[in-house]
């Protein structure tokens, strides 16, 4: 067999390995992962804790299409029982830029509850802006995020 017929043998061979590998998928729908929400911290811990805590890779869940994490058993027993409850508004995007139909991620760090929800911000500058009038940007906001949703 020459060089050519033997390296085409080959790769037909990696390709089949691969294929049944990933149950037929393409490599690139295998590989597909759920981002994390609001950069892996604590949701709960919020509303319990009244501060920001960074989850822990054991305590996750799925909910929203994203991966929630949290610092303890009980917080995710919690989360599990009632997400909405504790899931911050907009599934975590910034409630200021939000306001202005668009969306950003945001510093969990930056954060309020308004009515026993929970809102984030981008940065500190943009909660200043926010908290200048919330009740009209969380109405606002929450029109906008009806359209993200598509409904």
């Amino acid at each position: 067999m020459n060089f050519c017929k033997t390296t085409q043998m080959f790769l037909i061979g990696c390709t089949l390995t691969l294929l049944l590998s990933t149950g037929g998928s393409s490599p690139a729908v295998a590989e597909t992962q759920i981002a994390p929400a609001i950069k892996k911290y604590d949701t709960v811990a919020y509303f319990r804790d009244g501060k920001a805590l960074p989850g822990n890779e054991p305590f996750t869940f799925q909910w929203h299409n994203l991966i929630w994490y949290f610092a303890s058993r009980e917080n995710l027993d919690l989360f599990a029982a009632g997400p909405e409850k504790y899931a911050p508004q907009y599934d975590g995007y910034c409630a200021w830029a939000m306001s202005e139909n668009r969306q950003a991620l945001t510093d969990p760090q930056v954060w309020k509850i308004v009515d026993d929800k929970l809102y984030l911000n981008c940065s500190q500058t943009a909660y200043e802006k926010w908290s200048r009038d919330i009740p009209g940007n969380i109405r606002k906001a929450d029109h906008n995020w009806l359209n993200f949703r598509g409904q």
